[in-house]
Order: C-alpha cells, then sequence, then structure tokens
C-alpha cells in the first residue's frame, strides 16, 4: 500500500521561509521519481518540482531560484525547502509518486504566505 505523508506547512509571512517533508511507504523508494504540486483555492492543481531516482531536478518557473527539492533515500523522504515566499505561494501543497502507472498523492498540507 503506498502512503505518502507531507508536514511542514504553516503561516509565514512573505519573504520568509518553509521546508515541508514527504515520508513515503510502500514502495522502493530509490527508484521513483518523486513530485511536488500545489492547489491554490479556486485554481488548478499545478506542478512544482520533480525529482528523479537519479537526483535529477526539475522547477516550475514560478520558484525556480527559492525553492529547493531533494531526497533521502535513507528516510524514504523528499524535501521541499522554500525561501523568498510570496503570496502568491500560498497553497496546499501535495507529494506526489507514480507507481505502476498510478499517480499517488498525500493529504497535503497547508503553506499560508500573508502578514
Amino acid at each position: 500500500q503506498v502512503k505518502l505523508v507531507e508536514s511542514g506547512g504553516g503561516l509565514v509571512q512573505p519573504g520568509g521561509s518553509l521546508r515541508l517533508s514527504c515520508a513515503a511507504s510502500g514502495i522502493i523508494f530509490s527508484s521513483h521519481a518523486m513530485g511536488w504540486a500545489r492547489q491554490a483555492p479556486g485554481k488548478q492543481r499545478e506542478f512544482v518540482a520533480v525529482i528523479t531516482s537519479g537526483g535529477g531536478i526539475n522547477y516550475a518557473d514560478s520558484v525556480k531560484g527559492r525553492f529547493t527539492f531533494s531526497r533521502d533515500n535513507a528516510k524514504n523522504t523528499v524535501y521541499l525547502q522554500m525561501n523568498s515566499l510570496k503570496p502568491e505561494d500560498t497553497a496546499v501543497y501535495y507529494c506526489t509518486v507514480d507507481y505502476l502507472r498510478t499517480p499517488y498523492w498525500g493529504q497535503g498540507t497547508q503553506v499560508t504566505v500573508s502578514s
């Protein structure tokens, strides 16, 4: 059974930082690409970043240079370090993995950027 559990969201002022974590179970973690997506109120879910099993990373243009995606295969966990946060980063952030051609999502963690 594939399970993804996100944590680390919260309320932060513009310009601040947060680090999100996603712990995965039920998969051979080191063999799979992992991703982050987000969904703001009234908007469609959008891609944020993906990290391959080999450590290659792609970011959405909107977060490039501000967010850093990393993985710790020993802990079956990925991290999203978010710096220089903006109000438009406010969203529910979801961790995701494709396993046996099926996408799996975590429950999401709320990030709110506001003064």
